[in-house]
């Protein structure tokens, strides 16, 4: 598959990005509800990582707030000596305490910008960031100072990119304005389509990068028999997390919709994870999903998807019908 550019910043990445929340380990509310996807294994993930630049993928995208920082510290560690090989996202706009794993609040000041920038820089190990996204949504006004303080890091040298991760089609128009926007982070999977936001895309000449592209692993590795335990965020689902119900198994709604597009998405020798990244790149040629993943064989599957590449126009006509009946 052809690399995707980041906006107008002329920035080349790989068809498929990395998301590296899960790799960040658990993280909590101070209530305790669990915001992380459960225990993880460092070294595997930094294998995993390091695997998945030798396929190809060269883009990855995390968060500050992820395992209240670790997230960002792993992502470093398995990019050292190779940083000039990638493209690194990461998102601020969220207050944490490393030491406990708790994330509290947020935090829309100026100010917090250049704190948080040169905290994960520090934590990357990189002395720039590629695409710095804010993470929260806000008013019109709030945004634009952000906006602004955005300009001024690239200015510095600091960052070369950035963008908003939002659902809100207005709210990615108003930081498309700005001259270095790059993209928008937004949900996109053959569960939840976004024309709107794909539109804007076009129109502004923005990235799609795509968050939750595997429905939350509803469309990979999670089904009936594989309830999420412990420490992940399926087993408590906020509202927005729709696809699984408490206790951490799929909805049943959601699951009849998998069952009824199954074939179709692992059709010419995909898996169902492939085929669900395989639906998305069919969808727009600007589109960069971030699968989560944390193994090697994990990284090697969503990395394989680009060998069989985007579905055909007559499989994406008949996965409408079948979700439409």
């Amino acid at each position: 598959m052809d690399m995707r550019t980041l906006g107008r910043v002329d920035i080349e990445v790989s068809p498929v990005g990395f998301g590296c929340w899960a790799i960040g380990g658990p993280f909590a509310h101070p209530t305790r509800e669990p915001l992380g996807w459960g225990e993880v294994d460092d070294e595997e993930s930094i294998r995993a990582v390091r695997r998945a630049v030798e396929l190809g993928v060269t883009f990855f995208d995390t968060a500050d707030v992820y395992g209240a920082g670790h997230s960002e510290r792993v992502l470093g560690q398995a990019l050292a000596g190779i940083r000039d090989q990638v493209v690194i996202a990461t998102k601020w706009g969220n207050t944490f305490d490393e030491s406990t794993r708790t994330m509290y609040d947020k935090d829309s000041s100026v100010e917090y910008v250049h704190k948080a920038v040169r905290a994960s820089l520090d934590r990357l190990g990189t002395d720039y960031i590629d695409l710095y996204q804010l993470h929260f949504d806000t008013t019109a006004d709030v945004a634009l100072p952000l906006r602004e303080a955005c300009e001024d890091l690239v200015r510095e040298g600091l960052i070369r990119s950035y963008a908003w991760s939002t659902d809100t089609p207005s709210s990615a128009e108003l930081f498309s304005e700005g001259e270095h926007c790059a993209a928008v982070q937004h949900e996109l999977s053959v569960l939840h389509d976004a024309p709107e936001m794909l539109e804007l895309c076009e129109r502004a000449d923005l990235a799609s990068i795509n968050r939750t592209p595997l429905g939350m692993g509803i469309l990979g590795r999670r089904d009936t028999t594989r309830p999420a335990t412990g420490a992940d965020i399926r087993t408590l689902p906020p509202s927005w997390l729709r696809f699984f119900d408490k206790g951490g198994v799929p909805a049943p709604e959601w699951w009849d919709k998998v069952s009824a597009i199954r074939d179709v998405l692992q059709s010419d020798g995909r898996t169902l994870a492939q085929g669900a990244l395989a639906w998305i790149w069919a969808r727009s040629p600007r589109t960069v999903p971030i699968p989560g993943f944390r193994t090697v064989a994990q990284a090697e599957e969503n990395a394989a998807a680009m060998a069989h590449g985007p579905l055909s126009a007559e499989q994406m006509a008949e996965i409408a019908k079948l979700l439409d009946d």
